[in-house]
């Protein structure tokens, strides 16, 4: 099992076989959903299999629902400690939100209030998902629509809290942080400050949409905006050297548009990291 460095890129299907017909070297490593690849064969195992054999590939979930209270899945766990164990991924990590309600799945990742019983909750079922993968657990920061607290910044602070609580990791998604500070009127750079540097294992960064009205959507399907590449090097700066991953899900372009993206990226990691020694997770 080895820790990614550098700049990743997930791997999505729409972009997979050309991708892994050239294995560029400007990406150091690539991430999956299990959900993707639990229990399909053909194409997806084939691709998984070459990215391995290429790569070190690390896994982040979509649907465990980290701030619910609906039990998890025995079996569903069971396949994915499969798939992380195989894999040799360091840490698993998921969404620090809930997925639905009773049996109903809403498809979206929907924040949880910032309320100490709802971070003792977070935090037990990260420390239940960390014993059933046997791996190092780390929750994602979340993008949200509606005002979740009068001081946007309490949700750092809940962050900070859970991972506390949980003795977990946490995967810093730069560009959420962005998009909720336009949206809610906070300093992100005050956001990033506020998480222990230490428990960052991974970030994300990633292309979002801006309204007509100003509101901007977390959508994965733009281009990273400079102001994301700007604090992508405040937070390095931060943490010191943390695997930095490409986020693009829809409007997905072609590799080489992809590739130009990433090699902005290690140019600010490079810069953002060349001073300062990397931090013991």
């Amino acid at each position: 099992m080895s820790t990614p460095t550098g700049i990743g890129l997930g791997l999505r299907v729409t972009m997979a076989d050309e991708f892994l017909r050239r294995l560029p070297k400007e990406v150091s490593w690539v991430e999956v959903h299990p959900e993707n690849y639990i229990e399909r064969g053909g194409r997806y195992e084939a691709n998984l299999r070459k990215a391995r054999d290429h790569y070190d590939v690390v896994t982040h979930g979509l649907t465990l629902s980290l701030g619910s209270t609906k039990s998890f899945d025995p079996d569903f766990l069971s396949k994915v400690r499969g798939l992380v164990q195989d894999l040799g991924t360091p840490w698993h990590s998921d969404h620090l939100c809930f997925g639905g309600f009773g049996d109903t799945f809403a498809h979206d990742l929907l924040p949880i209030p910032f309320t100490d019983e709802a971070a003792a909750t977070a935090a037990a079922r990260i420390r239940e998902v960390r014993g059933a993968l046997d791996v190092e657990v780390a929750f994602e920061n979340v993008s949200y629509y509606a005002p979740q607290s009068e001081d946007a910044l309490d949700e750092a602070r809940f962050c900070a809290e859970v991972l506390a609580l949980s003795d977990a990791k946490i995967l810093l998604d730069v560009n959420n942080v962005y998009v909720n500070s336009q949206n809610f009127g906070f300093d992100p750079r005050e956001f990033i400050e506020l998480i222990p540097p230490e428990r960052v294992v991974q970030m994300h960064v990633a292309g979002h949409l801006v309204r007509p009205d100003g509101l901007r959507i977390d959508t994965h399907g733009e281009p990273v905006c400079d102001d994301v590449y700007d604090l992508l090097g405040f937070a390095l700066r931060h943490t010191g050297p943390r695997p930095v991953l490409l986020e693009r899900d829809n409007n997905v372009p072609d590799v080489d548009t992809l590739l130009a993206e990433v090699r902005r990226l290690s140019a600010i990691y490079d810069e953002a990291t060349a001073t300062k020694p990397e931090a013991k997770p």
